[in-house]
């Protein structure tokens, strides 16, 4: 949905098709800092239309170090205690589940011809198992939506929440989903979740509504995967690679994000 260029040596610009009016990602950036909640930092105010895309001139971040990770949870602790009331209006905020790769069951059918039988009945049972978790959603806060290693930086200053592109109204758990499986799905830091947990003050591991919204994240980066795949031999590669793991299969690799 975006690229950043690099301008001077500490400008980025950051080009978009954007999923909210650039005054109104500007808004979100400015009330995320006044929170606490560490998010770049907008270095003009205007941002720039040009035709569809939206150009937003932000603070370069530096990597420096691993991941704060307690730090990470506090900061989304902060995003979720965000009355939606004071969102509603100035940034779009719309439900998770309304994404449009959320209709698994329909994209399952649309990539049919692309599975073997092991994959479409792995894939099939998570769903079967899994599918009825907006049934038991009892309450939705002000969601970073698309928390991931990929959008955090570790700065000088502590973490950077990068792309908040897919902000939602969403369960809690939408925002630890994820993160509950990077070290067994995505080979990831296996430490990571359990120190988010503690900065955000709960883990939700034993959560049956996070569980299965772990799984079905996974089902819906696996499908999204294979639809890319028939025109980019890159996600097609990485799409067989993460229907091992829906096969069942113990040595399956773990998957690359792209």
């Amino acid at each position: 949905m975006n690229a950043l260029f690099l301008s001077g040596d500490n400008v980025m610009l950051r080009v978009s098709h954007t999923t909210a009016a650039p005054a109104q990602a500007a808004w979100l950036l400015g009330q995320l800092a006044d929170r606490g909640v560490r998010a770049p930092l907008l270095l003009h105010s205007e941002p720039i239309v040009v035709a569809d895309l939206a150009v937003l001139a932000i603070e370069r971040i530096r990597p420096d170090g691993d991941i704060d990770w307690v730090n990470v949870g506090a900061q989304i602790r902060r995003v979720h205690q965000w009355p939606i009331d004071e969102v509603r209006g100035s940034y779009p905020m719309p439900r998770g589940d309304d994404f449009p790769w959320w209709r698994t069951s329909a994209i399952l059918e649309e990539v049919d011809d692309l599975l073997d039988d092991g994959a479409r009945d792995g894939l099939g049972a998570a769903i079967r198992a899994h599918g009825d978790w907006r049934s038991r959603v009892t309450t939705r806060v002000v969601c970073h939506g698309d928390l991931h290693p990929g959008n955090i930086i570790q700065s000088a200053n502590g973490p950077v929440l990068l792309d908040w592109d897919l902000a939602c109204h969403a369960p809690a758990a939408w925002d630890h989903a994820m993160l509950m499986t990077w070290s067994s799905v995505w080979g990831g830091d296996p430490t990571a979740y359990d120190r988010f947990a503690e900065g955000y003050g709960q883990a939700m591991r034993d959560d049956s509504l996070a569980q299965s919204l772990a799984m079905m994240r996974n089902v819906t980066a696996t499908l999204m995967r294979l639809k890319a795949g028939r025109t980019d031999p890159a996600a097609a590669d990485e799409a067989r690679r993460r229907l091992q793991y829906w096969r069942g299969d113990p040595n399956a690799p773990a998957w690359v994000a792209q």
